[in-house]
């Protein structure tokens, strides 16, 4: 299932603080003087994360907050249909812990609260499903080379949150479903001619999920009565993003993001009043949406830093269109 804003490959940790490799000096270029890797500061943009892994022994926290305003669907074709207002507010934050320079460990926890223009709203602020990550260093941070840094980055969705038995269908935060996925991560620097520095993120990521039982009202869009299974499709995602390290505290940051999923699949039965079962099977079909994530970061320092953007639905499949303003504040200690 996709939310629209911050899936859980989306947090991403800067790498502020936490290059191990030498710096590259000031050199001439030009009439311009070439920015060293150590006086870019970063917090990282709002989708793509990072290809570096911690230094042993050191922590790093990323908290975000978000509102993701729906006001249209997406049909098969492509087409945009209004829809009633609606505001899922939200949190996640993750915090990551360096076992090695070569290998991070991270836990990411999400909180929810759905209000509906035209409709019940939560009743209350939800719980989502936390996940497991751990990271992987391939390659090291080579500066001056096309080499980049490679990351393996697997990650684990943990049922935690409400999905089904719902009173409300806007207390559902959850999936009910245990879901992997799998991630690769590269990372370049670039130096622009004017000596500043590009930094670019390439992330691909895929996810399959496990088979829940469910009951009742759920976020699968069942109602009273309903008892059966439901199995998320299997997701895929595409990240390209860019930072241009414009100063030394403020950066420019954009990320070109596509996302999708695989089938949704229902299956059950309503039981009614007089005691016979109507059976019921669906699939939801294939989504895809393709999201341009503008923002702009300000860094104190090389460990403390914010980002605020917005995430904008550009086009989609069977996808819900949204404005997702978003704002994060992280630091590594």
């Amino acid at each position: 299932m996709l939310t629209g804003i911050l899936p859980s490959l989306a947090v991403c940790a800067g790498d502020s603080g936490t290059n191990a490799a030498p710096s590259v000096g000031a050199v001439p270029t030009g009439d311009a003087a070439q920015e060293s890797s150590s006086e870019a500061w970063w917090t990282g943009p709002l989708v793509a994360s990072s290809a570096m892994t911690l230094p042993q022994g050191r922590f790093y926290v990323e908290s975000y907050l978000y509102d993701s305003v729906s006001y249209a669907t997406f049909d098969y074709q492509g087409r945009m249909h209004g829809v009633p207002r609606r505001n899922d507010l939200g949190s996640v934050t993750q915090l990551k812990y360096g076992i090695s320079d070569r290998m991070s460990i991270g836990l990411k926890s999400r909180f929810g609260y759905d209000w509906v223009g035209h409709g019940e709203s939560s009743g209350g602020i939800g719980v989502g499903d936390p996940a497991l990550e751990v990271q992987f260093r391939l390659t090291p941070f080579a500066p001056n080379t096309w080499m980049p840094t490679v990351s393996l980055d697997l990650q684990a969705s943990l049922p935690v949150g409400r999905y089904d038995r719902l009173e409300r269908s806007a207390d559902g935060f959850g999936s009910g479903s245990y879901e992997t996925t799998f991630s690769v991560y590269l990372q370049s620097s670039l130096w622009m001619p004017n000596g500043r520095i590009l930094r670019v993120r390439l992330d691909l990521s895929y996810g399959a999920s496990s088979w829940v039982s469910v009951s009742n009202r759920s976020v699968y869009g069942t109602s009273m009565g309903f008892t059966g299974r439901a199995r998320p499709g299997d997701s895929d995602s595409f990240d390209l993003a860019f930072e241009y390290s414009a100063t030394r505290n403020w950066v420019f940051a954009v990320d070109f993001w596509l996302q999708g999923a695989g089938n949704t699949l229902l299956t059950g039965s309503y039981s009614r009043p007089g005691g016979d079962n109507v059976a019921v099977s669906s699939s939801s079909g294939p989504v895809r949406e393709f999201i341009v994530a503008p923002a702009l970061e300000y860094n104190w320092s090389d460990r403390v830093g914010v980002i605020f953007g917005v995430e904008v639905a550009a086009e989609g499949r069977n996808a819900t269109a949204s404005v997702n303003p978003v704002a994060a504040f992280s630091y590594f200690f």
